[in-house]
């Protein structure tokens, strides 16, 4: 996993336009015109959102005929996920030493109760 390519994913997934194509595109391949029409902008600026996702690889335009759809590619988000992990880790560490502090805090409770 290139630095590079995982900068260019955080950048192209830095913009809620962008998120919002990569999640209609998890329904199935789209053209500019279907990709645009729940936003309020061109399909110009549509287009330009595409590129940019395109450039960092998580999005492929094929040919069909007249139309190019867009197609979502998960192989830079594998690379996100990766590199999330160990902060994924960090936070279920943290997430245990709690749990066990608040059993331990909820056994001390019961047994204060008897006393």
């Amino acid at each position: 996993m290139a630095l590079d390519q995982l900068s260019a994913t955080f950048a192209a997934l830095s913009d809620p336009t962008r998120r919002a194509i990569l999640a209609r595109l998890l329904e199935g391949e789209a053209s500019v015109a279907e990709l645009a029409e729940p936003f309020q902008m061109t399909t110009r600026a549509v287009s330009k959102h595409i590129g940019v996702l395109e450039a960092a690889g998580l999005v492929t335009r094929g040919r069909d005929a007249q139309r190019r759809p867009s197609r979502i590619r998960a192989e830079p988000l594998v690379d996100v996920d990766m590199w999330l992990q160990g902060y994924r880790r960090l936070w279920i560490s943290r997430f245990q030493q709690l749990d066990e502090r608040l059993a331990k805090l909820q056994m001390e409770g019961r047994t204060g109760d008897r006393e």
